[in-house]
């Protein structure tokens, strides 16, 4: 080796041990991966034996991955290793490809750099790896894989190698065989069941142990089938379809085949002359989960004083898990028309992690955290869902805060009702207004906030002059029989209040001329004095129709409304009053109280006032609305019965010669023509009620089978359970009619002639 590649080797020498030693690591965390790969390759061709395609499939195009990423590895250059150096360590100064260049062609300047490198080179290779390698990824991955692998294996179908179920013993099939076949014919030797529940079960793989069985819905059923010799394809008669199993490869002597199975079916195997009987496969649906909520009642009333919260106790089952559930409220807020409905749900599906066949839930309603108030009402319901996504919704259920400022009435349930004038509502508005007005305070001027206040209080004056007007103050001069303060009465200190009390005096009516009089003015005049029995005549007159008359001129008689309406309605009109006092001082936050109050009282008189119209026809007495709203007492209730008389369905001619050729079997004679084809007709009747009630009539549909095929081939009669084959027939008839019966003849002569008048 010359002097000059010495130099360059020995300068490149460190350089090429740290690319050594990074190409290992980094082959190490690839095939972390790959091993987990392998792992979970081997999982799917050891338990899945049909998916061997897609194994190898997966094998070769991640051979081929790996052999491609490590080659790329192991030829790394090292000008990309020095980049990576310099990347990692800054003491390298960014000068590590002056390693890779010859000393020769450098100046002085790079070659004692490269010297000062090869001086710092074991410093820095004391610390450790110089270019370390993530170990994270790979091993989260290689973990994920192995995850997978084990969730393969552990949904595996549990098989053999020759394609058989590896711990289950074989079914015992009962196999009728053609007439003169010989003995050396193939035949089914043994026949393997396996069940795959579906994956919403949680179910493992399981192998009945006799023909018939239950199994859940959506599950796939395997049959594998070992027969003496090849002589074609067994056949499976599933639900009245003709299916072929398919050879297991490298094993010409075995079938399999995989159906999933939805309803209940009858099934026999049929080969080389040989036809099992019918086994059945019994289907269990899947149920929707089931709710009980044992607590609240279906009618809460949360009283006043008491917890404004609802404990609710609910238990949820299902056959296979439960996955969801959740609480849907909704709340009503308001009265009459203002009726406001709002929606809240809550998510209760934390309670059942695990996926849980049975939960209890005990969720808590508390009113004022979902906006409730005195008054308002929540609706509430249970969901749940189930791991088939089965939906189930439970009844709804009310709660009601107590609200003890309304005044109920218990002949509203009884009486319709003819409401008041819309106006009634109108102070509500003025309300909204005000509160308006103090929202935006901040904002206005004063004098903009006087204008505005003022513009309510005008308002507010209209309303109660319509007000006044059921009270007979056709002038406005007075507010419930209490005279108005005047303008001198008013507080020097608040401005504008002169202007405002002037304004809502009424105009005085001219004063009438002394000289002027009239005869019904009112007044007495010595010229027109009446005589003394006219007096009497006139006065007892209007004694008679005092109460009869309606006086526009006096408050107290100027209606019809009863005392204690009135005293309200002088209260409203004294609330409007003051309010509307402060609303044209410009003072709005004062004259909110007084609106409320006078909304609150109108709300009481409009109870009052309420024209009741009696129903014609029955009246029901008053009930307890609180006590006995959704308590579901039927008590006294008796539900509608209709009757119909229904024809007789048919007579089912096919079973009734089936049993005349029972009778004739068992007398020893000779059927007569067509009774085979009679019990053929009546063994599809029996398939029928075999699918739903297998334990009673497969049995007797096996035995009807046989004697058919029996009959057909002319063979002597086989041994049948007659007996119950005649019961299983018969009870596919319908009812008999009830046979008339003869009355007892009477003894005596004068009682069968009294007998016989009577029959006439």
């Amino acid at each position: 080796m010359s002097p000059q590649l010495a130099s360059l080797v020995s300068a490149a020498a460190p350089v090429q041990e740290v690319a050594r030693a990074w190409a290992v690591r980094r082959t190490g965390a690839v095939l972390l991966p790959v091993l987990g790969a392998a792992g979970l390759l081997t999982t799917l061709a050891v338990g899945w034996p049909g998916a061997w395609w897609l194994v190898v499939g997966l094998a070769l195009v991640s051979a081929a991955g790996t052999g491609w990423w490590l080659w790329r590895i192991w030829h790394e250059p090292l000008a990309n290793v020095a980049r990576q150096l310099d990347r990692q360590h800054p003491a390298l100064e960014d000068s590590t490809a002056l390693l890779l260049t010859h000393t020769d062609t450098l100046n002085l300047l790079g070659q004692l750099q490269q010297q000062r490198l090869l001086t710092r080179w074991p410093e820095l290779g004391a610390s450790g790896a110089l270019l370390p390698v993530d170990w994270r990824k790979p091993s989260g991955t290689l973990v994920a894989l192995l995850l997978i692998a084990g969730v393969v294996w552990w949904q595996r179908p549990v098989v053999g190698p020759a394609g058989t179920p590896a711990a289950s013993a074989a079914v015992s099939l009962h196999f009728n065989e053609q007439p003169g076949q010989p003995a050396a014919a193939p035949r089914i030797l043994t026949t393997h069941l396996q069940v795959t529940p579906p994956a919403y079960t949680r179910q493992p793989v399981f192998s009945p142990t006799t023909p018939s069985f239950r199994c859940p819905q959506g599950s796939r059923v395997r049959w594998t089938v070992t027969v003496s010799r090849p002589a074609g394809a067994p056949i499976l008669e599933l639900g009245g379809r003709k299916l072929a199993l398919q050879p297991v490869p490298g094993r010409p002597t075995e079938f399999v085949f995989q159906q999933p199975v939805t309803a209940s079916a009858l099934y026999r195997l049929r080969f080389a002359g040989q036809v099992s009987d019918d086994y059945a496969i019994e289907i269990q649906p899947d149920q929707a989960p089931t709710i009980r909520i044992i607590s609240p009642k279906a009618y809460t009333l949360v009283e006043f004083g008491r917890p404004p919260q609802v404990l609710i106790n609910a238990q949820l089952r299902d056959d296979y898990g439960l996955t969801r559930a959740r609480l849907v409220a909704t709340v009503a807020q308001g009265q009459g028309e203002a009726v406001k409905f709002r929606e809240v749900v809550t998510d209760l599906s934390g309670q059942l992690r695990g996926q849980p066949t049975a939960a209890t839930l005990r969720p808590v309603l508390r009113l004022p955290a979902l906006g409730l108030t005195y008054g308002d009402e929540v609706y509430f319901y249970l969901q749940t869902w189930d791991n088939q996504q089965h939906l189930t919704r439970s009844d709804t259920y009310l709660v009601q805060w107590e609200d003890t400022t309304v005044q109920e009435s218990a002949l509203d349930v009884s009486f319709g009702v003819n409401t008041a004038p819309a106006y009634f509502r109108s102070q509500r508005q003025i309300i909204i207004d005000t509160e308006k007005l103090l929202a935006e305070q901040r904002g206005l001027p004063a004098a903009t906030l006087l204008e505005r206040s003022n513009e309510i209080g005008f308002d507010q004056k209209i309303l109660r002059m319509r007000y006044g007007k059921f009270l007979g103050e056709e002038a406005d001069e007075t507010i419930g029989g209490a005279t108005r303060p005047s303008e001198a009465d008013a507080p020097a200190e608040e401005p504008g209040l002169g202007s405002v009390v002037a304004e809502d005096h009424a105009e005085p009516e001219p004063a009438a001329s002394p000289e002027k009089h009239s005869a019904d003015d009112g007044h007495d005049h010595g010229h027109d004095l009446p005589s003394s029995s006219a007096t009497t005549h006139e006065a007892r007159t209007a004694e008679l129709m005092e109460p009869y008359m309606h006086r526009h001129d006096d408050s107290e008689t100027a209606d019809f409304l009863e005392p204690t309406v009135k005293a309200k309605l002088r209260a409203v009109l004294s609330e409007m009053w003051e309010s509307e006092l402060r609303l044209r001082t410009g003072r709005p936050r004062e004259a909110l109280p007084y609106e409320y109050r006078a909304l609150r009282l109108l709300k009481e008189v409009q109870q009052q006032t309420r024209a009741y119209v009696k129903k014609a026809g029955f009246t029901p007495p008053p009930m307890p609305e609180a006590t006995t709203r959704l308590t579901g007492d039927l008590a006294g209730a008796a539900a509608p019965r209709r009757q119909q008389q229904v024809a007789a369905p048919a007579q089912q001619p096919a079973i009734r010669s089936a049993l005349r050729t029972l009778t004739q079997v068992q007398a020893g004679a000779k059927p007569a023509a067509g009774s085979t084809a009679a019990l053929e007709q009546a063994g599809q009747e029996l398939a029928r009620a075999a699918l739903q009630k297998p334990g009673a009539y497969l049995t007797a549909l096996r035995d009807l089978r046989r004697l058919t095929s029996a009959l057909r081939a002319g063979q002597p009669t086989p041994s049948v359970n007659f007996p119950l084959l005649e019961r299983a027939l018969t009870s596919l008839l319908p009812p008999a009619r009830p046979a008339p019966v003869s009355r007892a003849t009477p003894a005596s002569g004068l009682t069968r002639r009294y007998f016989q008048e009577l029959s006439r």
